[in-house]
């Protein structure tokens, strides 16, 4: 650990003696304050004296480090820590700056806190990076002072430590867990009721509200004298891809974040409940050309493998190109897939444009559209306007309103799943419609 001893001066230091430098000016008209003045002077001199002192005899007075992850989830809050311990016989007053990466904007940072001799302080915080990539923290410093107050001693310790933000594996673990226990429905994930018999037969349970009631099987029942009914599994090992459009209209900003990054979290979620539900979860993305191909798999490592592949998508700016999303689609993909495509769609006409390309991919495989709200015009639509430019804006907010829900229409007559949803909902919209379509037996 790498020791600074800097000295600073506190502003108490500056009350105290622009105190008494306002008394030596007083007493040029009053001579009687210059022997007060002077005393003063004195007494806080030796106190100042006796400040740097206390600070000083200990050569390490104070000891520190953060502790951060290996690496940071990507638009949740990440905790880390500051612990510091006090080597002190007397408590200190510590203020505490970190030096966060220039990514959080956040230039003001600092905590205040006393520890009392010998004993450990740890200090947590929150934060919420928007952005993929390396962050470089810089060195926490720690400013420490005695009751008296004049000045403070600067530590250094932790500095210069680099950690990756990857995608959001925070909420891919929270859906995998909620899955685990069978509580999903408490975040908005809703019970299927499975539609068919094409599932495989697993076991005979008992009836629980909620169970198909066709599915009652009444010699079990009259054996037992309770209602039994048969228990279907989904089918296993169907291919699933999430298809990632990294084009010019998905960097559209949401809550400081980018539809793109909204897309790669959903992706990552619904990746690893794919897995879970003994599918296999692939990933493909494009741009003008496909650019990242993850064939699916359910192979130990292939969440390791998709979580590096999203950590390291980039855009350029361009447009998408679904043509060669078509062909990129036809060589890579030899079965029948579930596709679920990531994208965002500006007007109807754009949509109409790449409509052609959507329907040849969806006759080869189950295809769904995921596209997004734009949620500041839904606010606009609910504001009530104060003036003819309100109205206006209001008009053309409900125009393009109309327009994204007339896309889903579109898509919806040509036999392709839609599904147009909130940044902020899409995981759980995307969940939602996965396990809807499995309990359909569609793919």
């Amino acid at each position: 650990m790498k020791l600074l001893h800097t000295l600073y001066l506190n502003n108490r230091f500056f009350w105290v003696f622009g105190t008494i430098g306002v008394l030596f000016v007083i007493s040029f008209s009053f001579p009687v304050l210059f022997i007060i003045a002077q005393l003063a002077l004195l007494v806080a001199l030796i106190v100042l004296l006796v400040d740097i002192t206390l600070l000083y005899r200990v050569k390490q007075g104070l000891a520190g480090k953060r502790h951060c992850p290996d690496k940071l989830s990507n638009g949740d809050e990440n905790s880390l820590q500051i612990v510091l311990e006090n080597y002190y016989r007397f408590p200190v007053a510590v203020r505490i700056i970190d030096e966060l990466p220039f990514q959080f904007q956040k230039r003001d940072f600092q905590a205040k806190t006393s520890i009392p001799p010998g004993k450990v302080h740890t200090h947590t915080y929150q934060v919420r990076p928007v952005r993929r990539g390396v962050y470089q923290f810089g060195a926490v410093n720690a400013f420490v002072s005695t009751h008296i107050g004049l000045v403070s001693r600067r530590f250094r310790f932790s500095e210069d430590k680099e950690v990756p933000v990857y995608p959001s594996f925070m909420q891919m673990r929270k859906y995998e867990l909620l899955a685990i226990s069978n509580k999903l429905t408490e975040f908005g994930i809703k019970k299927i009721r499975r539609i068919g018999h094409n599932q495989e037969f697993e076991q005979i349970k008992e009836y629980v509200a909620g169970d198909d009631y066709r599915t009652i099987n009444w010699k079990a029942t009259a054996r037992r004298s309770t209602l039994m009914v048969n228990n279907y599994q989904d089918e296993r090992s169907q291919q699933v891809y999430a298809v990632i459009d990294k084009g010019r209209t998905m960097k559209m900003p949401f809550a400081d974040m980018s539809l793109l990054d909204y897309a790669i979290n959903a992706s990552l979620v619904i990746a690893n409940i794919a897995i879970k539900k003994e599918d296999k979860a692939g990933l493909i993305t494009f741009q003008h050309k496909i650019q990242t191909v993850v064939p699916a798999s359910r192979r130990s490592k292939q969440m390791l493998w998709l979580m590096e592949a999203l950590y390291n998508q980039k855009t350029a700016y361009k447009e998408s190109d679904f043509g060669t999303l078509y062909t990129g689609i036809r060589q890579h993909i030899t079965q029948r897939s579930l596709i679920l495509l990531f994208t965002n769609f500006e007007s109807l006409t754009g949509l109409e444009r790449q409509l052609p390309y959507l329907r040849s991919i969806a006759r080869d495989h189950l295809l769904v559209v995921i596209f997004l709200k734009n949620t500041e015009l839904y606010h606009l639509l609910h504001t009530e306007a104060g003036s003819v430019e309100d109205v206006y804006r209001k008009t053309i907010a409900e125009k393009f309103a109309f327009e994204k829900k007339a896309m889903a229409d579109t898509l919806a007559r040509y036999g392709i799943q839609a599904v147009l949803t909130t940044p902020e909902q899409l995981s759980i919209d995307t969940i939602n419609k996965y396990l809807e379509l499995k309990a359909r037996g569609l793919l």
